[in-house]
C-alpha cells in the first residue's frame, strides 16, 4: 500500500485501505431493476453480497441527475459544497447557458485528488467522456499513479492526458457506440484489468444509464444488462477487493398510456403568464446525450423578470398538473443542500410520471423510440447501497449514495 496516514477530504477523514477501495456508480439504478435480476437468478455474485455483506438502501442528491451525483460520491459532499448541481446550468453573469462539464465549475477537491496527493495509485473509468474531466481533476500522469479514461474516447486515451495509451487497445475491446449496453460493460471490464494488473489503492466505475433509460426492470434488454454487470462484480470481489455498488439515480416511467412522453412545458406557461421569453427555464438534465431521453426530466430551475410577482407564479405552478414541488431559491439550497448562484428564483419538481420541458417546439423527440423513461425529482432520489462486507452504517440520518467512499474505505481498511 502506498499511504500509510488517512486522508482528509472536505471534512471527512478516509482510512487507510489495506486492498482495492471499489465505489462503483450503476447510473440510473433504480433498485427494482436488481430485484427482477436477481428472481431471475441472474446475479449471483450481487444476491450473495447482500445475504452476506450489506444491503440497504440510500438516498441520490437533488437534482437526480448524472452529474451532481458523480461528483457528489467523487467529493463526499453535497452540490452545495461541491458546486456542481447540474449536467446544464444559466450564468447569469454572461447570459450563456453551458454544459456544467468543465473542471472551473468545481468548488472543492475530489477524494481521488486528495489520495493522489497522500501517495495513492487512483483509477477512475467513466463510460461518457463528459464527466472525465471533473473526476480527474487534480491528478498527474506523470508517475503512473493515477488512471482515468472513458470508454466513449478509449481509442485516443494518452499517458499524458489519461495515464493510459490507447485505452481500447489496451483493454482489447473496440471503442464501444455511446448510445450501448456496451459502453458500461467497457467500463466493467476495465476495471478488472486494472484491479489485476496494476491493483489501484482507490478505483471508481462509473456507467451510462442508456439501457435503463429505454427499458424497464422485468424487459429483458434490462436483465441482460445486470446478468452482464454481476459476471464482471463478481471477478472484482474474488480478488479480494473491497466494494460499493450504489447509482447516482433511480429511473422511473415518464410516459401516457399511448406511449408518448408525459411533459408539462413550463417555458409555454411562463410566456403566457409574464410574456414571450421574459422568464427563462432551464432544464439541468441537459448533456450532449439526449437522444434517449430528448433532455425531458423531473427537475428545472426558472429565472424570473424583474419585478414579477414571485408569490403568483409559484402558486399558478403549483397548481399545475404533474408538479409537485416549487420552492423558492433559498428553499432549494436549504432543502436539497444546492449553491445558490447556480440556480434560479424558484425550482421545480414533477412527479413520478410526470417530466418538465421548456416549450413543445424545443424537444426533440424523434429519436424516442421506446416510451420515455427519465428521472431528477425526488422519486428517484432512493437507490441501492449495497457492499460486500458486513459494514457498521447508521440508521440515521438517512444514508447517501456519497457516503460510498468513506465505507468503501474503512472496510477496505479491516
Amino acid at each position: 500500500m502506498t499511504i500509510s496516514a488517512p486522508v482528509a477530504a472536505n471534512d471527512r477523514i478516509y482510512a487507510v485501505p489495506k486492498v482495492t477501495a471499489i465505489a462503483i456508480c450503476l447510473d440510473g439504478c433504480e433498485p427494482a431493476y436488481l430485484d427482477a435480476a436477481i428472481a431471475d437468478g441472474l446475479m449471483p455474485h450481487l444476491k450473495r453480497m447482500r445475504e452476506t455483506g450489506t444491503d440497504r438502501l440510500a438516498h441520490s442528491v437533488i437534482p437526480s441527475f448524472t452529474n451532481p451525483n458523480n461528483l457528489s460520491i467523487a467529493t463526499g459532499r453535497p452540490p452545495i459544497i461541491h458546486g456542481i448541481c447540474g449536467n446544464y446550468l444559466f450564468e447569469p453573469e454572461t447570459g450563456q447557458e453551458v454544459m456544467m462539464n468543465d473542471v472551473r465549475f468545481l468548488r472543492a477537491p475530489t477524494i481521488f485528488s486528495m489520495f493522489y496527493d497522500a501517495g495513492a495509485k487512483v483509477a477512475i473509468v467513466t463510460a461518457k467522456d463528459k464527466l472525465r474531466a471533473l473526476l480527474g481533476a487534480g491528478l498527474k500522469f506523470d508517475q503512473d499513479r493515477a488512471r482515468c479514461f472513458s470508454a466513449e474516447k478509449s481509442d485516443s486515451s494518452t499517458k499524458a492526458e489519461h495515464g493510459q495509451d490507447k485505452a481500447s487497445a489496451w483493454l482489447g475491446m473496440p471503442q464501444p457506440e455511446v448510445y450501448s449496453a456496451d459502453l458500461s460493460e467497457f467500463v466493467f471490464a476495465a476495471g478488472v484489468k486494472l484491479l489485476k494488473e496494476w491493483q489501484p489503492d482507490l478505483m471508481y466505475l462509473t456507467t451510462t444509464d442508456y439501457v435503463q433509460h429505454k427499458y424497464a426492470p422485468d424487459d429483458a434488454e434490462a436483465k441482460s444488462f445486470y446478468k452482464m454487470f454481476d459476471g464482471y462484480l463478481g471477478q472484482l470481489d474474488a480478488m479480494g477487493a473491497a466494494i460499493v455498488v450504489t447509482a447516482d439515480h433511480g429511473m422511473k416511467p415518464k410516459h401516457l398510456t399511448d406511449g408518448s412522453p408525459a411533459v408539462v412545458y413550463v417555458q409555454d406557461l411562463l410566456d403566457g403568464w409574464l410574456g414571450k421569453a421574459a422568464a427563462r427555464l432551464i432544464l439541468p438534465i441537459t448533456d450532449p446525450y439526449v437522444v434517449h431521453h430528448g433532455a425531458l426530466g423531473s427537475y428545472a430551475t426558472a429565472y424570473l423578470p424583474e419585478g414579477a410577482d414571485q408569490a403568483d407564479i409559484i402558486a399558478k405552478l403549483k397548481a399545475t398538473p404533474g408538479i409537485t414541488h416549487v420552492l423558492t431559491r433559498a428553499e432549494a439550497v436549504k432543502r436539497f443542500e444546492l449553491p445558490a448562484d447556480r440556480i434560479g428564483d424558484i425550482v421545480l419538481v414533477s412527479g413520478e410520471n410526470m417530466t418538465i420541458g421548456t416549450s413543445a417546439h424545443r424537444h426533440d423527440l424523434a429519436a424516442l423510440n421506446e416510451p420515455l423513461r427519465s428521472h431528477g425529482g425526488l422519486t428517484e432520489q432512493v437507490v441501492p447501497f449495497i457492499a460486500n462486507r458486513v459494514l457498521d452504517l447508521p440508521e440515521a440520518p438517512v444514508l447517501r449514495n456519497f457516503d460510498a467512499f468513506y465505507y468503501a474505505t474503512k472496510a477496505a481498511a479491516l
